[in-house]
C-alpha cells in the first residue's frame, strides 16, 4: 500500500489539474489542432502509413491515437485534445517512478558523496513540482503530441535505469522515434548509457558477454519499432525537417549559420530565466519558464550535476545518473537549436526537458535536506507549495486570457475542418 498509494493521490491530483475546466481552457482551437483532424481522419480504413505530408508533415503514431479518441467520442474538442491529457496523466506517474527507481540520490561534491537515503517524500515532491508546472500543464490541454512523446521517453528512462528489462527499453524509444520530431534523436540516450556502461567495463577489465546481450536487447525492438518509417524517409523528404533545419539552408551564409546558432543558445537560455517564448499557445507570452524559486533550486542543480562529470567517485551508478539527465537535458534543447532564429525561444519543441530540470532541482532539494539534516524539510515544502501556487495562478488566471486570441479558430471542430478557411468568423 505504501507504494499504490503515492502513485494513486498523483493520478487523482493530476487528473484534477489537467482536466479541471478541460473544454474551456483553451475554449477555442488552433489552426494546427484542426489541421491534425484532418490528418487523422484521412487515416481510418486506409493501411498502416507510417508518415503523413498533411499538417506540414508528421510521423504517424500519435494521430492514430487522436483517430481512435474521435471515433470513440466523435468529433469534437474533448476527444481531439484528451489523448494528450491522458499522456500527461501518466507522465506525471512515469516521473515520480523514474526518481523512485534511481534509488539513493547522489550528489558527488569533490570527492565526497551525498547518499540521500530512505527520503521517500522526494519522488514524491518532485513529481507534484513536475505536474504543476504551467509549462507542463499546458501542453497536457491540448492536442499537441508533445506529452505522448515525453511519456514514451519516460517509459523507456524507466526500464534502462530500473534493469527491469532493455527490451522495453529499446520498444518506447522505438515509439518515441515514431512520434513528435523531437524524439527522432532519443534514442542516443538509452544507447549512450549502454556505451558508458560498456567502457567502464573495460576500464575495470570485467568485461562478459551480458553487456553484449544489452545491447540486442536494446536495439532489436528499437530497429523492428523505427523500420517502417526510416524505410518511408529514405525514398521520401521529411518536410518538417527540410522546412526547419535552417543549417541546411544553402542560400545562407556560414557566417549567417553561427550567428542564427548563437542567437538560438542564448535565446533558449534566456527562455528559462528572463524572456519566455512568446508564442501566446505556448506561454504567457515573454514569461520565462521558471519561477524565480525554480530558477535558482535548477542552476544550483545543474552546477552539481556539471561538476560530477568531471569528479571521479565510487558510486558509478549515481555517477552515472547524473550524466544520464545533463545528457537528457542537451538533447532536449538540441531541435530547438536547429530551427530558425525567429523560431525561438520555443517552449514546445523543448518541452522534454522538463524532466532533467525537475532533477536538477530535486538535487539541489536533496542537498538542502542533507546539509541540514531534514530540520528544514517543512520549510522547503512551503516554498515548493508556493511555486506550485505562482505557476497555477499564472496559468488559470493570466495565460488562459491570452487564449482567447491565440486560438484563433472559433468554428466547433466538426465544422472547422470542413471549411477552407476556418478563420471565417462565425456568424
Amino acid at each position: 500500500m505504501k507504494k499504490i498509494i503515492p502513485i494513486i493521490i498523483l493520478t487523482i491530483i493530476s487528473a484534477f489539474f489537467i482536466f479541471y475546466r478541460f473544454v474551456d481552457i483553451p475554449k477555442y482551437l488552433a489552426y494546427d489542432e484542426v489541421e491534425f483532424t484532418k490528418l487523422a481522419l484521412s487515416l481510418q480504413n486506409k493501411p498502416y502509413t507510417p508518415y503523413s505530408s498533411l499538417a506540414t508533415g508528421h510521423s504517424t503514431l500519435y494521430f492514430y491515437i487522436i483517430l481512435l479518441s474521435l471515433k470513440t467520442f466523435g468529433v469534437n474538442v474533448f476527444a481531439l485534445r484528451f489523448p494528450a491529457a491522458i499522456f500527461g496523466i501518466l507522465s506525471v506517474l512515469m516521473f515520480y517512478l523514474v526518481i523512485k527507481g534511481l534509488k539513493n540520490y547522489a550528489v558527488p561534491v569533490g570527492r565526497q558523496e551525498l547518499r540521500i537515503k530512505n527520503y521517500n517524500s522526494l519522488p514524491f515532491l518532485l513529481a507534484v513540482i513536475f505536474l504543476t508546472s504551467r509549462w507542463f500543464l499546458n501542453f497536457s490541454r491540448f492536442s499537441f503530441e508533445a506529452t505522448f512523446l515525453l511519456f514514451l521517453e519516460l517509459v523507456s528512462i524507466y526500464f534502462l535505469i530500473s534493469k527491469k528489462s532493455l527490451f522495453f527499453s529499446g520498444l518506447f524509444a522505438g515509439f518515441a522515434f515514431l512520434s513528435y520530431t523531437p524524439g527522432r534523436i532519443f534514442f542516443l540516450l538509452p544507447l549512450s548509457f549502454l556505451v558508458f556502461k560498456l567502457v567502464n567495463s573495460l576500464t575495470r577489465k570485467q568485461f562478459d558477454n551480458k553487456i553484449i546481450k544489452q545491447f540486442l536487447y536494446f536495439l532489436i525492438p528499437f530497429i523492428i519499432i523505427i523500420t517502417p518509417l526510416t524505410n518511408y524517409l529514405m525514398n521520401n523528404k521529411d518536410t518538417r525537417i527540410d522546412q526547419q533545419f535552417f543549417l541546411r539552408n544553402h542560400e545562407m551564409t556560414v557566417n549567417e549559420k553561427v550567428n542564427g546558432l548563437w542567437s538560438n543558445i542564448s535565446s533558449t537560455t534566456l527562455m528559462l530565466f528572463t524572456k519566455g517564448d512568446m508564442n501566446g499557445r505556448h506561454n504567457y507570452p515573454g514569461k520565462p519558464a521558471l519561477n524565480p524559486i525554480l530558477g535558482i533550486l535548477f542552476i544550483v542543480g545543474s552546477v552539481i550535476t556539471m561538476k560530477s562529470a568531471f569528479v571521479k567517485t565510487t558510486a558509478d551508478k549515481q555517477w552515472s545518473n547524473n550524466k544520464l539527465f545533463l545528457l537528457y537535458f542537451l538533447l532536449s534543447i538540441f531541435p530547438a537549436l536547429m530551427t530558425y532564429p525567429w523560431e525561438n525561444p520555443n517552449m514546445l519543441r523543448t518541452f522534454t526537458v522538463i524532466p532533467s530540470i525537475v532533477y536538477f532541482v530535486g538535487l539541489t532539494i536533496s542537498q538542502i535536506i542533507k546539509k541540514t539534516k531534514q530540520k528544514y524539510l517543512w520549510l522547503i515544502i512551503i516554498i515548493i507549495a508556493l511555486s506550485s501556487f505562482y505557476e497555477l495562478r499564472t496559468y488559470f488566471k493570466y495565460q488562459s486570457k491570452v487564449f482567447n486570441d491565440s486560438f484563433e479558430i472559433k468554428w466547433p471542430l466538426d465544422k472547422a475542418i470542413k471549411l477552407k478557411n476556418p478563420y471565417e468568423k462565425v456568424p
